[in-house]
């Protein structure tokens, strides 16, 4: 746990305090409208993410003779042996940075009368982004979590550990970056990035529902890291990008997302909860 934190806070806290001392422009001005739009949407993101995660490390291990993996909505587990099954640990971490590079492809093409659309690219972006490196970080430091027994079946010393935490590193920085070129709404630097981080935390309050029944740390822990994390490196984008964010020509809309979270929350509960064979 030292370990974890100790990283967090020099991967997450370290580049959120530099961002935001290096930040210009006046004090907030939010748009209700789209704050609500984009708090919506970043929750559904998150699960929507989270799932492509799990289809990841499941849907690999379907393929493995011997292996017979279940879908949970918030783990995995598979019956049957195979050494293979430690690499495919990692599998989940591919398939969401593959997730977020498509979605971050997406944000920057989406037209602006589209901005529901353009948002939600943006936030499975983010979220694709930020889920796959941040476990790649802790996966180069922690052997137990999903990177880190992939790097083991695959021999990694801590040469290889070392190089994969600094790749990381400057694919965050790079992430924040290329985000904070793609936000589509907001005014100045600094009232955009203190909507961006209140957006950020007030989003874990509607994952949590998607991630119970589990342990209470385990609940809020992943989700906290991950914005923590990505917070740090999109605030510090909007600080050294310099990039004029235009206002939006039209408000995003609040039905459809949170139409679209509900239902996906039922699903998460109702369906995928009691575990799906493969």
């Amino acid at each position: 746990m030292t370990t974890l934190l100790w990283l967090v806070a020099a991967i997450g806290l370290l580049p959120l305090v530099i961002g935001i001392a290096r930040l210009g422009g006046g004090g907030p001005r939010i748009d209700a409208r789209g704050f609500v739009a984009s708090v919506l949407l970043c929750a559904l993101a998150f699960s929507l993410t989270f799932l492509v995660q799990e289809l990841g490390l499941v849907l690999p291990k379907a393929l493995v003779p011997g292996l017979d993996p279940i879908l949970y909505h918030n783990d995995h587990d598979w019956s049957g042996d195979a050494p293979v099954a430690e690499l495919l640990q990692g599998g989940g971490a591919v398939a969401t940075l593959l997730s977020g590079l498509l979605f971050l492809w997406l944000a920057g093409r989406i037209s602006p009368a589209r901005p529901t659309l353009r948002l939600f690219a943006f936030w499975m972006a983010f979220q694709g982004l930020f889920q796959s490196l941040s476990q790649g970080a802790v996966g180069s430091l922690i052997a137990g979590n999903d990177v880190g027994r992939a790097l083991g079946w695959l021999g990694a010393g801590p040469v290889a550990k070392g190089a994969l935490l600094l790749v990381t590193i400057t694919a965050m920085a790079l992430a924040g970056r290329a985000l904070a070129r793609r936000y589509p709404f907001g005014g100045d630097e600094r009232a955009t990035a203190l909507q961006l981080m209140a957006t950020l935390a007030l989003a874990i309050l509607l994952i949590v529902p998607f991630r119970v029944p589990r342990e209470p740390v385990e609940v809020v822990l992943i989700p906290l890291l991950v914005h923590l994390i990505g917070s740090g490196w999109l605030v510090l984008g909007l600080a050294t990008a310099r990039v004029d964010i235009a206002p939006a020509p039209a408000a995003p809309a609040i039905v459809g997302p949170l139409a679209a979270l509900v239902a996906l929350l039922a699903i998460f509960q109702l369906v995928l909860r009691t575990g799906i064979a493969f």
